[in-house]
């Protein structure tokens, strides 16, 4: 079988406090998915916006595949994110009265084949409780050197 895709948002853990975690489908064209099997996508800048009742992912950039001709895709078009009804008014309620906002973290394929885009619910992180994540991180990397020595 095809070897699976796993494309991480290194940046959304550190930017963001990460409270609610969901699966969405997206609408991809033909020649989007081919790259995204190749591994030719980002999701570094992206973002989720609602346009009406609808959930898109902006700014996610999936490079042009190589081998199309005639039907290529424009790289950081919008694509539809595809969620049950109850979890997209969920999560529209959430945005709106709670100011938080929606980050995509992981685009992988299932099983299936198909591309998924992990989103999570996010609400902005402070700069000294970025501080503190970098201090945590180098506390447990120091705690792992001493007791891989031992």
């Amino acid at each position: 079988m095809q070897k699976s895709v796993n494309i991480l948002n290194r940046k959304a853990k550190f930017e963001y406090e990460i409270l609610d975690k969901y699966t969405a489908g997206i609408v991809l064209a033909g020649s989007e998915i081919k790259s995204i099997r190749q591994g030719r996508a980002s999701i570094a800048e992206s973002f989720c916006e609602f346009q009406g009742h609808e959930l898109f992912a902006i700014n996610t950039n999936i490079e042009e595949y190589a081998f199309s001709r005639n039907f290529s895709h424009a790289p950081k078009s919008e694509r539809k994110l595809l969620l049950n009804k109850r979890e997209l008014k969920s999560l529209q309620k959430s945005v709106q009265s709670k100011g938080l906002t929606i980050v995509p973290l992981r685009l992988f394929t299932n099983d299936r084949g198909l591309a998924k885009l992990e989103i999570g619910l996010a609400r902005g992180k402070k700069n000294y409780d970025k501080r503190e994540t970098i201090k945590d991180r180098d506390v447990k990397r120091s705690l792992d050197r001493i007791k891989k020595s031992f």
